[in-house]
């Protein structure tokens, strides 16, 4: 193994393999360090929709750039299953975010005034129109905003096919590696102290979802990240029931290119446990028949359940350590890790060369330098 890098990256999902996919596209001398498989924890238990307009509600910084990495797909993924030989199975059949009330029908005709009004693609289709296009949802539903431009795609091969796609590039990836401590000194990120022992770099970047609170405690900065648990669950259906994704208060359906449909998610705060829960699972099976009575009838195919990092704001950190030069920060994407990979990885990139010149809205400067740990 290499003892020194350009670029060390602690963690193995998709936020780290996007970000090691743009620096080794750049040219630099990377490593990947994984304490367990490459996706194997939350960026590979995700349902995988591009949810830019269905989760993100209204405007601001989040959103634009939300914005910006969902229109990065359409050249991204060919350029990933082409480096990595991995299908991704990117699916543009549009998204319904369904109203079952009439206040949930005026919250959604509100936004869709104000999607529109940001130059953003979204109409509401009546119930009769509605099941025009997707017969089998429910006739109790009001009705749903459709958003043609947030699309889904297979979590886990994207998340194998950023990381594939580096090794290809020349970076390196280390599975079962667990990183021990930092090597700081003088205000600087120096490199790493592994089971494998020390690795040097010029920078090293923290990208460990759920787990990048623990990984950094040992920099003297508590970051106000919580673990949420999400559980999910896929069945077979005997006939196609939906094309587009059914997305509502507390669940959606997401019909995968298997034929399986995908019913999520939990959210359960504060909780490291990923046990599958028949309390967990059962809520999900009553909340997807509410919507798609026909799921009801499907082959059970298999449950799992993945720990999301959620940030305090809601925003995800992105940016340098406020203390030690060389030392980045990519985390706290919570339910929007899928969506947000392609441009995080060009931001932190970014940041690495300096060539950001705007303010950060996303930068550690957001957390009082006083008292690390508390945002301002």
């Amino acid at each position: 193994m290499r003892k020194h890098f350009d670029s060390l990256i602690i963690g193995g999902g998709i936020i780290g393999s996007s970000i090691a996919f743009q620096l080794a596209k750049r040219g630099y001398k990377v490593a990947v360090l994984e304490k367990g498989k490459i996706a194997g924890k939350a960026s590979g238990a995700a349902a995988g929709i591009l949810g830019t307009q269905t989760e993100l509600t209204e405007d601001g910084p989040l959103f634009r750039l939300a914005c910006k990495s969902r229109s990065m797909y359409q050249t991204l993924i060919p350029e990933l299953e082409d480096l990595s030989q991995l299908h991704i199975g990117c699916r543009n059949n549009g998204t319904y975010k369904v109203a079952v009330d009439q206040d949930q029908e005026s919250e959604l005709k509100r936004l869709i005034e104000r999607q529109v009004g940001l130059g953003e693609q979204a109409e509401w289709l009546t119930i009769e129109e509605l099941i025009e296009r997707e017969p089998s949802v429910s006739r109790e539903l009001r009705g749903a905003m459709f958003i043609p431009k947030d699309g889904q795609l297979e979590a886990n091969e994207l998340s194998l096919a950023f990381a594939k796609a580096s090794v290809t590039l020349g970076a390196e990836v280390f599975e079962f590696t667990n990183v021990i401590d930092f090597i700081l000194k003088d205000g600087k990120a120096l490199g790493v102290k592994t089971i494998m022992g020390e690795i040097l770099a010029d920078s090293v970047i923290v990208a460990s979802g759920a787990w990048s609170r623990e990984v950094l405690e040992r920099t003297g900065l508590t970051l106000p990240i919580i673990p949420v648990k999400g559980e999910c669950f896929t069945v077979i259906p005997e006939k196609q029931l939906i094309q587009g994704t059914i997305f509502s208060h507390g669940c959606y359906i997401v019909p995968k290119r298997s034929g399986r449909v995908l019913v999520g998610a939990t959210v359960k705060a504060n909780s490291f446990d990923e046990r599958v829960t028949v309390e967990g699972l059962s809520s999900l099976m009553e909340k997807a028949q509410t919507l798609l009575p026909d799921i009801g009838k499907a082959e059970w195919d298999r449950g799992w359940a993945g720990v999301r990092p959620q940030s305090a704001d809601g925003q995800p950190f992105l940016g340098e350590h406020p203390d030690y030069k060389g030392l980045y920060i990519a985390t706290g994407h919570f339910r929007n890790g899928i969506l947000l990979a392609p441009v995080t990885g060009v931001l932190i990139a970014d940041l690495l060369e300096g060539k950001t010149d705007q303010p950060n809205p996303f930068g550690l400067a957001r957390l009082q330098s006083s008292e690390k740990g508390v945002l301002l």
